[in-house]
This record gives C-alpha cells, structure tokens and sequence, in this order.
C-alpha cells in the first residue's frame, strides 16, 4: 500500500484535514444543542425536541460499523470525501428547514456524514502510522473532541444571538469544503487490494434492525412513553430477537460486517468493553454536571453550561499527556489504563460527595479530576485494539470501538435519567414537610416531583412564590423550606448517579486487569502495508 513511502508534507495536510473533519463532526453536536431553544421558538413543535438531537446519533451510530467494514474493502478516501459531502449538504438542508420535520429528517441525513467521518477519523491514524507512533496523534484526536466541546456552546450561542438559528448549520460549509478540497487533492488512495469483494447486505439490514428500534426505546423511555408501554417494550424485544441474528448471520458471513473472530482476541473483548464502561460513565459527568451546577448551586443556564470547559480541559490534557507516554515509554496501555480509570473513579467519588453546600472551587476541581482520568483512558483504548488485530480489519475494529462508545453512552444517558428522576421523586415527596403539601394545589405538587421547574426558571420560582405570599413571614419561610427541599432531592439524584458511575467505573478497573500488554510495534506486523 505504499503508507510507509507517503512524502512528510502530505503526511501533515493529511492529519490537519482528518483533525479539521473530527473538529466540524464533533463541533456540530455542541454548537446545535445552543441553538435548540431558538429553534424551538421558530418552528414551534416542541413535543419533537428531542427528536433533533436523536436522528443524528441513531444514523451516526449506525453509520459507524458498517463504513469501517466498507472503508476496509473499498479504502479510505472516497468514503470520508463522501461523508464530509454529505454532511455539508445535510448542513444546507438543516439551515434551510420550515418545519420540525424537515429538521428532523435533515439532521438524519447530516447524522450519516458524521458518522462516515467517525468512522474513518481514527482510522486514518493507524494508516499513516505505525502502533508505536499512534499514541501521540490520537491524543490530539481526543483533545480536538474536548475542544470543539468547549467552543460548541459559546459559539452556538454567538451566532444565534449574532445572526439567526440557520448560521448555526450553515457556518459548517465553508469549513467543510476546504476539508474536502484538502482530502481530495492530499489524502492518499490507499487500496487494501485489488480483489472483488462482497458486500454483507444481510447483516448492514439486521444490524440496523437490532440498533436503530433499541435506540428509539432508550430515548423514548420514562419521557415519551413509560418504560412498561407495549411500545417500548416492543422495541426492545425486537432489538432482543435482532441481535442474535446479527451474531448468527456475521458468523457465517463471507465478509461480515463486523467479524466476530476480532472478539475471541482478549485484548480486543477487554478493551471495547471498558469502552463502552467509559462511553456510560461519560455521559453521566457530561449531562449531569451542569444540572448539579444549575439545580442544586443556583447558577445560571450560561454559567452552568461553562463549567463543563474545566473537565474538558482536564480532558484535553489527560487525552495529550497519554498520548504521548504511550509513544515515548514503550506503549503501556493496561499501566496507563490503571491510572487513568483510578483517577476518574477518584474524580467520580468526589462528585458523588458533594451537596448544595459545596463551593464553586471544589465542585470545579472534583470535575477537572474526573476529566484528567476520562481524557487519559481516551486514546489507550483505540490503539490496544489497533495493535491486536491484522491492517485487514483495521477499519473494522476502530470503527467498532467508537460503535460501543456510542451505545455506552446512549445506555448512560437513559439509566441515569432514569436513577436521577426515581430517587428526586423518592427523596422529594418523603422529605417535604406536610404543611407545604397542604399549600400546594395536588396537579402543582405533582408536576414539581416529576420536574424540579422552580430550580432552573424565575417564572416557575414565582409561580410558587405566590402560593406562600399570603402567609406572610411564615409563608417565605415554608417557600425557602421547599427550595432547599427540591435542591436536596436533586443533589440526592444527581450524586447517586455519581456514585453508580464510580461503581461502572471500577468494574471497568477490574477489567483492564485482564488486559494482556503486548508491545507496540513500531513498523506495520506482517500483512500490515505492502
């Protein structure tokens, strides 16, 4: 193939377009998050809120494995310029949008660029480099990540405010075609081979028929649906029926998608299963943070937003730092694993400990901990499994890593929500004082134990103020009693899921255990590169 042979210079543009690409792809989740009130406001259909959000991490979670596999057959290039096109154009279309629908729709289409381009970003990384020298370059992979996290919200925020809602998509297409005039004339056409391969069409149709319906549920469920509605239930038994037909069918597959031979390798089991620990434990800092910052502090919506930029600091440094120890002191991923996971659960720990007492200094440094471990377990992963498989199924095995990411997260963000609104509710209605439950008409009271609104919005805070006005000093009284009430039960909530994070997060420890260390090779092993 001709990789070892590459001129320096095509090496670098090379690496700036795929750290270029991983900036827009991941850019666009934060930046679009911002602007989704606005949005909202706009084109109305606030019931399909979270459908925006969630047509883009289905088609891009779906999108992953399958171009791993296809970019391992056909290579690299064409399929990544495809799936920046596509993203560009989705982009177009979204910032073009009249209706929720069509947004919906859009943001779909847009979900499979970015998945196209997940796919490859790591990917591309093992083509240029040999295990040895990985290390570094995915590091700043994962910093780009925690970068593009930090500007996301401000500058969703700038443009909105600045221009209108439409920028928000649009400021994507000037970006990503320089990305792809850069990829067009610099990326290199690697080929794996010349042979004539067939495409396993069975197995892309009943892997998105196992993933697509289990998503849907995990989004829908407690917030659209109840968790025991026929619908989701439903969902989730067809998700049950699908996965071991997708096992089966791989199994016997010509050239299967994902090739389940690459999971009898320890190092590959180990590694994609503390990557998807991480991927759950992940999502829970991420989401739960600013709601600790906002619910149970009193800080502001911006404010609460911004104090996620210290843990993806700590994450940036974390992800460098690692990166470059594994390049530099003889890959020693399971050591490095050790560290890194003990430092998050440490960091998880402290999250868990903490109340509506805590300082804003504590609470900033307990989340920078919880960072630093998360970004140093970021490229050690990838790279392990990298450095365990053939160059043949290189795409293959990265894609998947990120694959199990997604779906860890999705997990994380479905049980926690869920842990986080049953014991607020538990907490909530058994510590209440029986006075306040007589002021509170029952409909009021209710919708309070199923949503904390007077934590995070002034007119909701003065809704329920008025409720207590006319008792007079012993009616501020009860209405303060209430909030510190409320903001308990939510730090009760939000440290439990804490705490069940730290708990994943350990057994993810325990697993790295068992992580067999072999060296990083520092050229491509046989059957790697010609």
């Amino acid at each position: 193939m001709g990789i070892r042979s590459l001129p320096r210079r095509q090496i670098i543009i090379t690496l700036a377009g795929v750290l270029l690409a991983m900036f827009l792809s991941s850019l666009d989740q934060t930046v679009v998050g911002t602007a989704m009130p606005r949005i909202i406001a706009d084109l109305g259909g606030f019931t399909q809120y979270t459908w925006v959000t969630t047509a883009y991490i289905i088609t891009s979670t779906v999108a992953i494995p399958i171009t791993g596999k296809l970019t391992d057959m056909y290579g690299r290039k064409w399929f990544y310029v495809g799936g920046i096109a596509i993203f560009i154009v989705g982009s177009l279309l979204c910032g073009f949008s009249h209706t929720m629908t069509q947004l919906i729709f859009f943001r779909g289409f847009q979900g499979i660029g970015a998945g196209i381009m997940m796919a490859n970003a790591f990917t591309v990384i093992g083509d240029i480099f040999p295990p040895a020298e990985r290390g570094k370059y995915q590091g700043l992979m994962a910093g780009t990540f925690g970068l593009s996290s930090i500007i996301g919200p401000t500058l969703g925020g700038y443009i909105t405010d600045t221009l209108s809602w439409h920028w928000v998509f649009f400021v994507n297409i000037p970006l990503g075609v320089l990305i792809v005039v850069l990829f067009i004339f610099f990326f290199p056409h690697l080929r794996p081979d010349e042979l004539k391969h067939k495409i396993d069409y069975l197995g892309i149709t009943t892997l998105i028929l196992a993933v697509v319906p289990m998503l849907i549920a995990l989004t829908w469920g407690g917030v659209e649906y109840p968790w025991g509605s026929v619908r989701i239930i439903s969902m989730f038994a067809f998700s049950a029926v699908m996965i071991p037909l997708f096992i089966v069918i791989e199994s016997r597959a010509e050239e299967p998608i994902i090739p389940m031979w690459i999971f009898r390798n320890r190092i590959v089991a180990v590694s994609i299963f503390v990557i998807f620990i991480t991927g759950f434990g992940m999502f829970g800092g991420i989401i739960f943070v600013p709601l600790f910052f906002q619910g149970v502090l009193g800080k502001s919506a911006t404010a609460s937003g911004t104090f996620l930029t210290p843990m993806m600091l700590g994450m940036i440094a974390g992800s460098i730092i690692s990166g470059q120890l594994l390049s530099r002191a003889g890959g020693h991923y399971r050591v490095l694993g050790m560290v890194g996971l003990g430092i998050m659960a440490v960091g998880l720990w402290l999250l868990s400990q903490m109340s509506a007492e805590t300082s804003h200094a504590t609470a900033i440094t307990n989340i920078v901990v919880t960072g630093f471990g998360l970004g140093i377990t970021m490229p050690l992963y990838v790279l392990a499994v990298q450095n365990a498989v053939p160059y043949s199924v290189l795409g293959t095995a990265t894609s998947s890593s990120a694959f199990f990411r997604s779906i860890g997260g999705a997990f994380g963000l479905t049980i926690f929500g869920s842990v986080m609104n049953n014991r607020f509710a538990s907490e909530f209605t058994a510590e209440l004082p029986s006075q306040i439950k007589t002021i509170i008409p029952a409909s009021q009271l209710d919708a309070l134990v199923h949503n904390p609104q007077a934590l995070f919005s002034l007119n909701a805070t003065d809704q329920l103020k008025s409720l207590f006005e006319p008792l007079g000093p012993q009616g501020t009284a009860l209405f303060n009693q209430l909030i510190q009430t409320l903001k308990s039960a939510l730090n009760s909530g939000i440290t439990e899921v804490f705490f069940i994070a730290l708990i994943l997060v350990a057994v993810g420890w325990v697993a790295n255990l068992f992580l067999k260390e072999i060296p990083l090779r520092k050229h491509y092993g046989e059957g790697e590169g010609t």
